[in-house]
């Protein structure tokens, strides 16, 4: 059985990554038995959730993830693709993740009330005497990330800017099918719905929020996605 390695369920969300959600989105998909198991990012492979162990493998990354899952068990998330359409795909996949995704971190981490009203409440376990430090040395640690890959360098007001361009583009590409590709899901629905779920929780007020819930059908597709994959939390 494949154990994924997650974060708790956290801001309305089943868990505080979008790419956690998309590795386990994609199980589902694959049909494969699994188990969620509670891990940390320092004892992760690279640094980073999701990582899962199959059998004793262990696989890092979601995007590492999915290649292995389809090559050890011949899954393709993409069959009814074409070569066209699967190129697409992947540029929709960097669209959630290498863009829409800073924009999210940015709201959760470098909003003051944001990170008052979420990621501060990481730490809430840790002694009275480290809490602050850890919670601020890491707050500090996702500022200089957001710094060197350029989002943390505008205002708040530009990354809705951003969010409200990237959004319209996603909501012309969804259109009105049911599913990012057409009317079966395949690989990249597990990628978009991580990452819009996030963008649209309720628990942080955003102009990213604002941008994505502007398109009703971007909307109906995260509330379809998590129906399906996560009826509790639909």
């Amino acid at each position: 059985m494949v154990i994924l390695y997650a974060m708790p369920p956290s801001f309305g969300l089943p868990d505080a990554s979008p790419f956690v959600m998309k590795t386990e989105v994609q199980l589902q998909m694959a049909g494969l038995p699994y188990r969620r198991q509670l891990g940390g990012r320092p004892s992760a492979p690279k640094g980073k959730l999701p990582y899962i162990d199959d059998d004793g493998t262990i696989v890092a990354d979601s995007v590492f993830i999915r290649l292995y899952l389809e090559d050890k068990y011949k899954i393709d998330f993409d069959a009814d693709l074409s070569e066209q359409e699967r190129a697409a795909a992947v540029a929709v996949e960097r669209l959630v993740e290498d863009h829409i995704y800073w924009m999210v971190v940015y709201m959760r981490w470098a909003v003051d009330a944001n990170f008052a009203a979420g990621p501060a409440h990481f730490y809430d376990h840790l002694p009275d005497d480290v809490q602050s430090v850890t919670r601020d040395g890491m707050r500090a640690n996702v500022l200089g990330y957001l710094e060197t890959q350029g989002m943390g360098r505008h205002t708040v007001e530009e990354v809705g800017q951003l969010a409200r361009r990237a959004f319209s583009a996603l909501s012309r590409l969804l259109g009105d099918r049911p599913y990012m590709m057409g009317n079966r899901q395949c690989g990249v629905d597990a990628s978009t719905f991580g990452q819009l779920a996030s963008a649209l929780t309720p628990w942080f007020e955003s102009p990213v929020r604002d941008a994505a819930e502007s398109h009703p059908n971007l909307v109906d597709y995260s509330q379809r996605m998590m129906a399906l994959h996560y009826p509790d939390y639909a």
